[in-house]
């Protein structure tokens, strides 16, 4: 089904958009939960969770692009979820590697996640990002915004692991630099 219709469907308060949604975008959410929590169970309840939110969200909202609003709304609830998990024990998780990494280029290792949300930050992210060959720029969403794993990003861009490790370190230490140029705190 088209994402318009669907977006018409969450406005007329039908409850065939919550199933056209699972059908098209279910697996696109379960994967991004999956790879912030690493437990299918957890995933599956904030895919569900990605439903209801829309449900509130549409009306008033309007999304321009449907499955970045639904990944955006899964991603924040599963993140939201791990740190809630994360509060009780610490681990060695996708989530918690990739945040180390971004470590050094953002201020202190609690901000990180808020330093990110902030919106001078993140304005000055999307125009570094712009500028980055396609690779480095997929490779670097993949591994930050989607967390995935440097086995999967070396399997699914036909490089070594070793390869990804260097290309990323190199992304963000440009990225540390031109977030030192723009005069965002790291």
């Amino acid at each position: 089904m088209d994402d318009n219709k669907i977006i018409d469907l969450y406005w007329a308060r039908s409850q065939q958009a919550i199933a056209e949604s699972q059908n098209k975008y279910g697996a696109y959410c379960r994967a991004i939960a999956l790879n912030i929590l690493d437990r299918a169970e957890d995933a599956e309840e904030c895919v569900n969770d990605t439903w209801l939110r829309a449900w509130n969200a549409m009306p008033p909202q309007r999304p321009t692009v449907l499955q970045a609003f639904f990944g955006k709304l899964t991603r924040n609830l599963s993140l939201d979820r791990w740190r809630r998990e994360r509060a009780a024990k610490r681990g060695g998780s996708q989530t918690e590697l990739a945040l180390e990494e971004l470590e050094g280029c953002l201020s202190a290792r609690e901000q990180v996640e808020d330093a990110l949300n902030a919106e001078q930050t993140g304005a000055v992210i999307s125009r570094f990002l712009r500028t980055l060959p396609d690779t480095d720029r997929k490779l670097f969403l993949r591994r930050y915004w989607y967390l995935d794993s440097i086995q999967i990003l070396a399997a699914g861009f036909h490089m070594t692991q070793s390869q990804v490790k260097s290309r990323l370190h190199r992304t963000r230490q440009k990225l540390r630099a031109e977030l030192e140029k723009e005069g965002v705190a790291v």
